[in-house]
């Protein structure tokens, strides 16, 4: 059965690669466009107080498949593939390929070369850049934006340690279906982290705990190493140690680094055990034992 979070499809629209496969009335080819701005939400229906799906950063490209009369575009992100409701202004024709990426947790973009000048735009870990030269301590963007070329890593620039990249973001407010420094879920979280460090992470924590890494024994936590991935029922967390845990959780309403024994034994007494522990091939495997 097809995922609707990832299968562009509605009764009266679907994308054209779908026909014979699903039903609608048309099917459309799609236009790829990129997002201009420093976030744009992905709603669950076209209004501005519909649920945040997700977010997509400055530079993403999505392919757009509906539009309607009021603002709205209806398409999937090519990155993780999630379908739904994006603000018709937040979409440009994309101009060329990205050069660079944000690497840090937030940057200022300036109208010039000086840090006295007034931001023209905020952007979060992972937006899409592409870089035009260098200016002194700054890198000039196709906008004409002048950034600090210390928050900026090439395209294919990967983080070494995705927990190292979790960990920068403790203290952010949590948001459902947030995708940055200004606001983040769990699984959303893992994602970023992931992403920064080079490997393709789908967006829901159901859909990492079925396409991520290798299963371990969900019973036998004594062996926990840096970077497995805890999961329970809508929700998960990563391991910094065997010891501790970072993860963005409504509970504290942030992201927060916490004793793993205790964590599971809060979320256990409200409603959820763990349902899986995944181990990345990627993640850093020296840890130290304990007995959850």
């Amino acid at each position: 059965m097809n995922d609707p979070r990832l299968t562009p499809a509605r009764p009266d629209v679907a994308a054209k690669h779908l026909e014979g496969k699903v039903e609608a009335a048309r099917f459309v080819a799609g236009e790829e466009f990129e997002i201009s701005g420093a976030l744009a939400p992905l709603r669950r229906a076209p209004s501005s107080d519909a649920e945040l799906l997700t977010q997509a950063l400055k530079g993403e490209r999505v392919t757009i498949y509906d539009r309607n009369s009021e603002g709205w575009a209806w398409g999937q992100l090519n990155s993780d593939g999630y379908v739904g409701w994006l603000p018709d202004q937040a979409l440009k024709k994309p101009a060329g390929q990205p050069t660079h990426q944000v690497t840090a947790l937030l940057t200022l973009a300036f109208p010039g070369p000086s840090i006295k000048l007034p931001p023209v735009e905020t952007l979060a870990m992972g937006s899409l850049l592409t870089v035009r030269r260098d200016e002194g301590s700054f890198a000039v963007t196709g906008e004409g934006w002048y950034l600090p070329r210390q928050h900026l890593g090439p395209i294919e620039h990967h983080a070494s340690d995705f927990v190292a990249v979790a960990e920068m973001f403790v203290g952010t407010p949590y948001l459902w279906g947030g995708k940055s420094s200004l606001g983040v879920d769990c699984s959303g979280l893992v994602q970023i982290s992931l992403a920064a460090a080079g490997v393709t992470c789908p967006r829901d924590s159901d859909m990492q705990q079925e396409g991520l890494g290798q299963a371990l024994d969900r019973n036998d936590r004594k062996n926990l190493r840096r970077g497995d991935l805890i999961f329970w029922k809508g929700h998960v967390a990563i391991a910094r140690d065997a010891e501790t845990i970072v993860h963005a959780n409504a509970y504290h309403m942030a992201t927060k680094i916490e004793d793993t024994r205790e964590a599971i034994t809060r979320i256990k007494a409200s409603g959820s055990g763990v349902t899986a522990i995944k181990r990345l091939s990627q993640a850093a495997s020296s840890a130290s034992a304990v007995d959850l």
